[in-house]
């Protein structure tokens, strides 16, 4: 027995349940393909002031949940925690912000965070995100928006509901803040609050704890203090989301996580995850490029939760990904058989086919079982006799018809049963 496990919070996949999260994975990611953008694989470590600057040391990511150590070098870097600062800095550092703008990028992969563990969320989490950067324009943000949407509907998710607002730009944001810590300072907050009013009033807005949401009665809000230009950008979001058919909910109280919000902000929710109903989410970072040192362009994106998509899934009892781990499976009785059948599935595998085959010389009861959890369309079942009359039997495993085809042509009568078996399949 092994004396080893996973890291606590690590969420693991494994067949056939790792169908799923392929699927959800792939399905987020096809929809950004599909609205034009391009890929972007990022470090798994960047500098650690990069998440410093660009994420806002005052928000818990920076302060209490990031992945940080010195390397062999003495320098400090971090397990990226989020994608948006790792890509500004890709943008800028190899001047992509000096060709066709916007710039539109997608990633995919773990992300790591340092959390108290517990379903659906995670110290190594799996996001697919998008970043559109040069641009500011409402349509835009309305895009980003419905390129997640789409995704999530893909998969068949129903259950799930866009909450929207607006942060404010430079020109209200400012007044507004010191509004809301004059109303805070009001109030009976224990020391870390009192601590948060004065470096990030906005993430007060968002603490759970039914003593405090109990004393925002009153709050003033963002969306009631907008500039002019902000309240005309958020307006044309909105009509644009109306435009493209995707519904949203107006919540003045949302608050995301980090500290470059500005204007368009939102997230996807999933009442069905309980209080982790978050499956994603992003917004719009106006100032984000400068303060790494890039031009004065803005950008919008968002971070889609894998893991927590695929619960959502499995809340509405919705089956995504393929379980089979094949199409097809070779049963070779004897050596000869085994010969034979190798090069079949070789061929097969080259036409795009998914071949398994029985190895260790097991019988034909046992192979026949194997080929059962596999999850196959189809057994390739191939004796002496078989071989001596040049034909091997083709087993339809969801009907049990068997039928013999030459081994001659094999490859073109397993393929064209296959895709006949696909072009009838719900």
């Amino acid at each position: 027995m092994s004396t080893f496990t996973a890291p606590k919070g690590i969420p693991e996949y494994y067949p056939p349940e790792s169908a799923g999260f392929l699927a959800v994975r792939d399905t987020l990611a096809d929809a950004a393909r599909r609205a034009g953008y391009g890929y972007i694989e990022l470090p798994l470590f960047e500098d650690t002031a990069l998440f410093a600057r660009g994420v806002g040391e005052s928000t818990d990511v920076v302060s209490k949940e990031m992945y940080t150590f010195a390397d062999r070098g003495g320098r400090s870097v971090t397990l990226r925690p989020e994608g948006t600062a790792g890509v500004m800095r890709s943008v800028i550092e190899n001047g992509l912000d000096r060709g066709q703008l916007p710039v539109k990028l997608y990633y995919g992969g773990a992300f790591f965070r340092y959390e108290r563990p517990q379903a659906g969320r995670y110290r190594q989490l799996q996001q697919v995100g998008v970043e559109a950067i040069g641009v500011d324009d409402p349509a835009l943000d309305a895009e980003v928006i419905a390129v997640a949407d789409e995704g999530y509907r893909r998969l068949g998710l129903t259950g799930h509901r866009i909450e929207l607002t607006s942060l404010g730009d430079e020109t209200c944001r400012p007044e507004y803040r010191a509004r809301l810590q004059e109303f805070l300072r009001g109030l009976s907050l224990d020391e870390d609050t009192r601590n948060r009013v004065e470096i990030n009033p906005l993430r007060v807005l968002d603490d759970k704890r039914p003593e405090v949401q109990e004393q925002l009665t009153g709050v003033p809000l963002m969306i009631d203090h907008l500039s002019d230009t902000a309240r005309e950008h958020y307006e044309a979001v909105k009509a644009h989301l109306a435009d493209l058919g995707v519904p949203f909910t107006e919540n003045p109280r949302l608050v995301r996580g980090l500290d470059y919000y500005t204007k368009t902000t939102f997230e996807f929710v999933h009442d069905g995850l309980g209080s982790q109903s978050g499956i994603g989410g992003g917004g719009r970072y106006d100032g984000l490029m400068a303060e790494l040192g890039g031009q004065e362009f803005s950008g919008v994106g968002f971070g889609l939760g894998v893991d927590r998509t695929l619960l959502a899934c499995r809340t509405e009892g919705l089956s995504v990904g393929d379980q089979a781990r094949c199409e097809v499976y070779c049963v070779p009785l004897g050596e000869p058989a085994k010969r034979r059948l190798v090069s079949v599935a070789g061929a097969l595998r080259a036409a795009g086919v998914r071949v398994d085959l029985s190895y260790g010389g097991k019988g034909l009861k046992g192979a026949m079982k194997a080929a059962d959890r596999s999850g196959a369309r189809y057994a390739v079942v191939l004796g002496e006799r078989d071989i001596e009359e040049g034909s091997a039997q083709l087993k339809d495993l969801g009907s049990g018809e068997q039928r013999p085809i030459a081994l001659d042509s094999a490859v073109d009568e397993i393929r064209a049963a296959v895709s006949g078996a696909s072009e009838v399949a719900p």
